[in-house]
């Protein structure tokens, strides 16, 4: 039996420069590191993220007291676990914090810890780390949800939608989804330089230019997706993430211009925008509380696209259960540092197939070298992957990682659905 030795935390650095941590998991002859992420847009019911606010050196966004946590008690908890039996060690994790949202411990601290024992555990048994989640065999890979157009909390234009991606609904191989992204994002460049806007990149890596009008945004993916020689709606489809929780005053939203409008005006101006941009999915459409509103959306569309729960799910499985009951969306993103270990993450995966729910594996705006979503999204099946443009090496590095993945599996390998 292989067992925990020891476990020890430090401060590392995000892709957005903020410090985060990175733990190291060791048992007597390997060991194993994770670096935990961090979001910029956060649901309200996320699990906790804990910093040292008071620390001025680092303006109250350093993690030395959650690195002290894993460093002693965590650490001492973990010593002489079965390195193999990750339920059993998520659910000491879970017991010693106490919280519902991991407030005692940090869902960060906790979340690195996890995420390293899993890799050590695949360490020790020689097998790549996909293979150790809930799949063994015949492997799908997912589909890459880009993320070409950067918006609202991710760059300093006046877009309000946060994200617009592109996904290449016709690829028959991951090393050719890739490819078709590369296109459209090369030829979105020379538009984007031709209208005289900067072609400077958002914390995801898609481009940032001065534009306050989310159509304007629509009309230059359209465009750069037919110079690119594809089919809007056919080969490529435009997704959006709109993080409308930014959004939200007074039951009202401003998510198509600055100016408030009632649900009902969204929904109208929603359809329209599908219809004309042939929109094949919609992420947090509405707020992350206003259950009514997105059970009206997702009827109206009437699974016709996507329609995906972020702030409103937080990869929290009681509250996908209440969406489900609600018919509030049709797929979820899963996002590990919301709920805060693999064993809970699984957990909402496996119940999302259960009820026909899409599932895509999601990275956030802080976000490292680390690729251990990657291995995830294969490891459980999952339809996409959302995980920036191909800018930024912390981004990149991801995709980089099923493309290996992707050789390894030779004929083994082909491409999840998505419709």
């Amino acid at each position: 039996m292989s067992i925990i030795t020891k476990v020890v935390a430090r401060q590392v650095f995000d892709s957005r420069g903020n410090p985060t941590i990175e733990a190291e998991v060791f048992s007597k002859n390997h060991s194993a590191t994770a670096i935990c992420p961090s979001g910029a847009s956060t649901g309200t019911f996320e699990a906790y993220e804990m910093r040292d606010k008071l620390n001025k050196k680092y303006l109250g966004k350093s993690v030395l007291k959650p690195i002290k946590l894993i460093n002693t008690l965590i650490s001492k908890k973990l010593r002489n676990q079965n390195i193999h039996n990750q339920e059993q060690i998520d659910h000491i994790l879970i017991k010693l914090d106490g919280t519902k949202q991991k407030k005692k411990l940090g869902a960060n601290s906790i979340l690195s810890v996890s995420m390293a024992v899993k890799k050590l555990s695949a360490k020790i048994k020689k097998i790549p780390l996909y293979k150790s989640f809930l799949i063994k065999k015949n492997f799908k890979l997912p589909y890459p949800m880009m993320n070409i157009i950067n918006g609202g909390a991710h760059a300093n234009n006046g877009l309000r939608i946060q994200e617009f991606m592109i996904r290449p609904d016709r690829a028959k191989s991951f090393s050719e989804a890739v490819r078709m992204c590369f296109l459209v994002i090369n030829n979105l460049r020379i538009l984007i330089k031709k209208k005289g806007y900067s072609t400077s990149v958002g914390d995801e890596g898609g481009f940032a230019p001065m534009i306050n009008d989310n159509e304007n945004a629509l009309k230059l993916i359209v465009e750069s997706i037919k110079k690119s020689g594809f089919k809007n709606g056919k080969d490529i489809s435009i997704c959006l993430d709109v993080a409308a929780n930014e959004l939200y005053k007074n039951n009202k939203y401003s998510i198509h211009s600055k100016k408030l409008m009632s649900v009902k005006k969204s929904i109208d101006k929603y359809d329209q925008l599908i219809k004309r941009y042939q929109i094949k999915s919609i992420e947090d459409p509405f707020a992350e509380n206003d259950w009514s509103s997105w059970t009206k959306l997702t009827k109206k569309t009437n699974n016709k696209i996507q329609i995906v729960g972020d702030d409103l799910f937080v990869t929290n499985l009681e509250r996908l259960k209440v969406g489900f009951l609600n018919y509030s969306a049709n797929s979820i993103l899963i996002k590990l540092n919301q709920i805060g270990t693999v064993t809970e993450t699984l957990e909402v995966i496996k119940f999302a197939h259960l009820i026909g729910f899409k599932t895509i594996i999601s990275h956030r705006s802080g976000d490292s070298e680390d690729t251990f979503i990657s291995d995830l999204a294969v490891g459980t099946n999952s339809n996409q992957i959302k995980t920036g443009s191909l800018a930024r090496s912390e981004r990149v590095s991801k995709y980089n990682q099923i493309l290996r993945i992707e050789e390894k599996l030779g004929k083994l390998s082909k491409m999840n659905k998505i419709n």
